[in-house]
């Protein structure tokens, strides 16, 4: 019970696959525009992780390691292609504006990773918590900075008005530059959230000693 909270732990703060391991990007501030977006891009990419990891721990005995991420790449597409489809057939006005990101899933950089890295290693129960915690993790990045942008650009939250009627759109939020700079801003709070968060976790005389040594790096530059 204590590993899988761990594991959630790690896959929503301290090993966030977007705000910490710097994975995703590209998804991240392309489709980061709605809320909307940002949910179903990242519930579809939480299944494919799921499902991919779940099937390659489960195989993983019986993948050549010579071929082993052509292998990843077949199977993650298979599973990208079967929710491709489901959301073409169901929902199309959301894949129509994911538009090619979802098919593009199947080289996502967390997903692989996460293939590599841990279901190549695991049972499939760890790897099937894992695929979890890191969508739930990704999903969470996404969902903060389409908030973000989507207020600002356009005064509403899942299409609901948050702002008055007289709100003047900060347009710029709903451009590239704008996700660049919500992205930043929102990884930049996430490492110092976390920094403080190992620091209270230090006994008091080693938090002492970094905040020692940090105001004396200041001092000397």
């Amino acid at each position: 019970m204590n590993k899988t909270l761990k594991q959630f732990s790690d896959g929503l703060l301290t090993q966030n696959p977007t705000l910490v391991l710097l994975l995703g990007m590209c998804p991240t501030m392309a489709i980061s525009t709605t809320v909307k977006n940002g949910i179903g891009m990242g519930v579809a990419a939480t299944i494919v992780l799921i499902c991919s990891n779940l099937i390659i721990s489960v195989f993983r005995n019986l993948i050549p390691p010579q071929v082993r991420i052509a292998c990843y790449v077949v199977i993650i597409a298979g599973f990208v292609t079967v929710i491709d489809m489901l959301m073409q057939a169901y929902l199309p006005d959301l894949a129509q504006s994911l538009g090619v990101f979802i098919p593009l899933i199947v080289v996502n950089c967390i997903i692989l990773a996460r293939a590599e890295s841990y279901a190549s290693k695991n049972g499939a129960f760890r790897s099937a918590i894992d695929g979890l915690s890191m969508g739930l993790g990704f999903t969470a990045a996404l969902v903060v900075v389409s908030s973000i942008r989507e207020i600002l650009a356009s005064g509403t939250w899942l299409d609901l008005r948050v702002f008055p009627v007289a709100y003047k759109p900060v347009a710029i939020m709903g451009m590239p530059p704008g996700g660049f700079l919500t992205l930043g801003c929102v990884i930049a709070l996430a490492q110092v959230l976390l920094s403080r968060r190992k620091k209270r976790g230090l006994p008091p005389q080693v938090t002492e000693a970094i905040e020692v040594t940090e105001t004396e790096g200041g001092d000397t530059l």
